[in-house]
């Protein structure tokens, strides 16, 4: 039987954690953080190495969960072998119907706007544009993991390079330094101070989003026990260190007033430095950015379909391997139908702000499950232990419970808030009858046409 094989190198999955990470929102929501700390430059840095440090918590527990069980479809194994099925399930029934299809969604409409800012389209040829590079990402990925990491690591030199260089000009070219340091304190206090502060870590940590998915291609990676825990360290610092220099670049090219009020600081920074031309090199900086984040999800999020499919809790046909290029093509394929089909449809952006806060349910789940499955193992030797055990799962899973609870929070504040948390609510109150069909379906499957688990973990191992 085809199987999938160990390709992914150290430096492979360290472009595909940084790749993964890096979309459009750093250039796109330093201005709204600002503003949400009411223009406080010392908060907005604190919110931006806060959430790097958040990451870097779950990062390294994950980094622990995934060298000790090496196998495709990462945070669903953990959360299936510490809490069970059903929670397992549900991730990712939640991931195939809206966080990886509509991320890819939004990326491909994001791709074809900023395409427009550099050619002319019409309304028709956008949606064209957004669809196509959906499925150039598709036909590279089905063609084989090798190619589609080769591809990756390259749009994330890239794209990493255009930030440092775009940051450095604008530390080098500004002209507003000398207005940071009377917005660096605050006039908040209390808990406006939390309130604030919390709001804004939402979105510093939506702008983090992405170090998960390397986990889910665990069992295409050479060597995990020691590949993981490097390159998730050293993934998490770089982000870090990038980000908070680009931040520092857009302050001392507007000033802490016109960054605040930008909501494309990036494009506003480089023109009042640069001149109008640089809103173009911006754009071209956005494109490659959110077709290599697009291609770090089609890369990443099949694998956990394919092994829903082999728990037969999902459609059989995704747990079925290409016997030529050795990948998920039917998961890879079903999941960038469906995000095309999302593209084109529109009026999905409210049920994504609604699952935003239920992922963080199953991210604080996926490094909760490390207390169990440590439990589980007693004294056994583990390739890698997460520095910092118990606190660094812990802090995590707070940081995790006040991402979830600070949306519920704002959604008894706001009825567009409340309408997409109850959107999320519903997909995944919709995931339990599912779960129990497919259990049911399965189950009434003869034994013959089960998947030989072992036989094809050997496989891949070989």
């Amino acid at each position: 039987m085809p199987a999938l094989i160990r390709t992914l190198r150290l430096r492979d999955l360290l472009f595909l954690f940084i790749g993964s990470v890096i979309g459009s929102g750093i250039f796109l929501s330093p201005g709204l953080i600002l503003r949400q700390v009411n223009g406080s430059v010392g908060l907005s840095m604190l919110v931006w190495v806060a959430g790097g440090v958040m990451s870097l918590l779950g990062a390294l527990t994950y980094a622990e969960l995934a060298a000790a069980n090496p196998e495709a479809g990462g945070l669903y194994c953990y959360i299936r072998d510490g809490f069970g099925r059903l929670p397992a399930f549900l991730y990712g029934w939640c991931l195939f119907l809206v966080i990886s299809a509509a991320t890819i969604a939004a990326l491909a409409r994001a791709f074809a706007r900023y395409l427009a800012e550099m050619i002319a389209l019409t309304p028709a040829e956008s949606s064209a544009a957004a669809v196509l590079m959906i499925a150039v990402v598709t036909v590279v990925n089905v063609r084989g993991t090798r190619q589609s990491s080769d591809l990756q690591n390259w749009t994330t030199l890239v794209k990493s390079g255009l930030v440092i260089v775009l940051s450095l000009v604008l530390l080098v070219l500004g002209r507003h330094a000398g207005e940071i340091p009377a917005a660096v304190g605050t006039s908040l206090h209390g808990m406006n101070l939390f309130s604030n502060f919390s709001f804004a870590m939402i979105a510093v940590l939506w702008a983090y989003e992405g170090w998960q998915f390397g986990t889910y291609s665990a069992g295409e990676v050479l060597e995990p026990q020691r590949v993981f825990p490097r390159a998730f360290l050293l993934g998490s610092l770089i982000l870090i260190g990038l980000y908070v220099v680009a931040v520092m670049g857009y302050l001392v090219a507007l000033g802490p007033e016109a960054a605040a009020s930008s909501d494309a600081i990036a494009a506003t920074a480089a023109s009042a430095v640069l001149g109008p031309w640089a809103g173009k090199f911006v754009a071209l900086t956005i494109l490659i950015s959110v077709f290599s984040a697009t291609n770090s999800v089609v890369l990443t999020a099949p694998r956990v379909f394919y092994a829903m499919s082999r728990d037969n809790l999902f459609f059989k046909t995704l747990a079925e391997v290409h016997p030529r290029f050795h990948t998920p093509a039917p998961a890879i394929i079903a999941l960038c139908v469906w995000s095309a089909v999302l593209t084109l449809a529109g009026g999905f952006s409210e049920l994504i702000q609604g699952v935003v806060f239920i992922g963080w349910i199953f991210y604080g789940l996926g490094a909760a499950a490390i207390f169990p499955l440590r439990a589980a193992l007693g004294t056994k030797t583990l390739p890698y232990r997460v520095p910092g055990y118990p606190w660094t799962p812990i802090v995590f899973l707070l940081a995790a419970g006040a991402v979830v609870g600070n949306a519920i929070y704002l959604a008894k504040r706001d009825p567009s808030q409340f309408r997409h948390v109850i959107a999320g609510l519903l997909l995944l109150a919709l995931g339990i009858p599912a779960y129990f069909f497919w259990r049911y379906w399965n189950s009434r499957r003869p034994p013959s046409s089960q998947n030989n688990t072992e036989s094809e973990e050997r496989a891949r191992t070989r």
